[in-house]
């Protein structure tokens, strides 16, 4: 089912009403419609009352009582992220132009082809979806904290975005895959001057060579086979705001060169285009690679590298800051019990212990798929570490030969299999002279996981 699209349509001609009418409701528009300024806003607030607003606004420039600029100055004010696209005639180019200076997304000169007209419109929804969207993502993100600790890693982090933020500095994000990357050019977004403009993410190893191009420098109607219409690229959408680049590692060398020259002249071309177009976009890159290897090695361009890394920030692997686990675990303990509709009032010490005894490969990510998890498998309000993986607690496989049963027997309870491991444990005491580092190797497991065995099974004191 496709998504509804609104359009307010205000012209004091009837006639041209009645066309833009009919081809937008043909392209699949809801159609709104004000002969007046002053009316499109009684219609503005009737549609408020049904908790419904218009996505778009098309506005006609010269109206009797209040004009297009007029409105324009009003609609901003009501309905900041609807777009206005201003309708003028062929001599008032000029104005229109002043318009968008001011705000407005675009202008079409009357009569507007039918083509221009849905091309226009389908993009200025494109941008309005956008911009709700990164309202809606601001509003959960400043629910809540851009990062959970006070591990001295993580402070600095902290540190650098209220430094970063406000300026226009390109800024490159280091950091394994897992670390919260996003959460920093979220953040830098929102303490920027450019917090009210929309955040563009792209994802530069998701998306094949040649359509990361399109989709950053956007194209015009006939570039390619199947390219129907236009289509703004990244760049355009995030005009005035930010454009996050997420994995620029993986960027191919060609594309690198057209990215340097948009950071360098702030210009871009769509494929099949002979304009060059103004954008105004601050960029902030991340990559899990070391980018100066990577110049080293003739797969990255110097000259890119140095332009992207005016300032860098390191993100800490959970590894090395171990001491936030219990508040990380506090914390996504709570966010995934309203996901799941399940509470969890404590966790066990033994939980703790055990999380802190692994070097969490996947970060925080890996930290969180492994909660909710134990969550979901846990009978009662409370964790413990029998609900974790076999490669956080030291799988007990580690310990005994876990071979299927022969057909027609059955297979060991959990008791017996309890029994059989602290046997195998007390021997592997015994022949290691209860040295625990010789133990825990003779066993497979960590000398952590050994303690926590040990203390399950009430052998410390041997």
């Amino acid at each position: 089912m496709t998504e509804e699209r609104i359009a307010l349509i205000v012209d004091d001609e009837p006639g041209h009403r009645m066309m833009v009418r009919a081809v937008l409701e043909d392209d699949g528009w809801t159609v709104l419609e004000a002969e007046s300024g002053e009316r499109a806003l009684t219609v503005l607030a009737e549609e408020a009352e049904s908790d419904t607003y218009p996505d778009v606004a098309m506005v006609d420039m010269k109206m009797p009582g209040m004009d297009g600029m007029q409105l324009l100055k009003e609609l901003q004010v009501r309905r900041p992220s609807m777009p206005v696209v201003l309708l003028t005639a062929f001599g008032s180019v000029g104005s229109a132009v002043d318009a968008m200076k001011r705000g407005a997304f675009d202008y079409l000169t009357k009569p507007a082809d039918n083509d221009e007209l849905t091309a226009v419109l389908g993009k200025a929804f494109e941008y309005h979806k956008l911009l709700e969207e990164n309202a809606r993502l601001r509003a959960e993100v400043g629910s809540e904290p851009d990062f959970i600790g006070g591990s001295p890693g993580i402070e600095r982090v902290r540190d650098l975005i209220a430094q970063a933020g406000p300026t226009e500095a390109t800024v490159l994000i280091l950091g394994q895959s897992g670390t919260g990357k996003e959460l920093v050019a979220e953040g830098l977004h929102r303490a920027s001057q450019r917090a009210d403009k929309p955040l563009i993410k792209v994802n530069c190893a998701a998306l094949p060579d040649d359509l990361l191009e399109s989709e950053l420098f956007g194209y015009e109607k006939g570039a390619f086979t199947g390219a129907v219409k236009d289509k703004p690229g990244r760049f355009q959408l995030a005009d005035g705001g930010t454009l996050f680049l997420d994995e620029i590692g993986e960027m191919p060398g060609a594309l690198q060169a057209k990215l340097l020259r948009a950071l360098q002249e702030k210009t871009i071309e769509p494929l099949g285009s002979v304009r060059t177009l103004q954008v105004d976009t601050r960029i902030i890159a991340a990559t899990n690679r070391n980018l100066k290897r990577e110049v080293e090695a003739g797969r990255f361009r110097e000259d890119l590298y140095y332009r992207l890394a005016v300032l860098e920030i390191r993100i800490p692997p959970l590894c090395e800051r171990k001491e936030d686990l219990p508040l990380l675990v506090s914390f996504l303990l709570r966010r995934l019990g309203n996901k799941n509709n399940k509470i969890i009032r404590t966790v066990t010490p033994a939980f703790l212990d055990a999380l802190s005894g692994y070097d969490w490969p996947g970060n925080v990510r890996e930290l969180e798929n492994v909660l909710e998890r134990a969550l979901i498998l846990s009978r009662s309000d409370a964790l413990g570490p029998d609900l974790l993986p076999p490669q956080i607690t030291g799988a007990r496989e580690n310990i005994i030969d876990m071979q299927l049963p022969a057909s027609g027997r059955m297979a060991p309870s959990p008791a017996n299999l309890e029994e059989a491991e602290k046997q195998a444990i007390i021997q592997a005491l015994e022949e290691n002279g209860s040295h625990r580092e010789r133990t825990a190797e003779a066993l497979g497991i960590s000398r952590r996981t050994l303690q926590y065995k040990l203390k399950k099974y009430g052998l410390t004191r041997r």
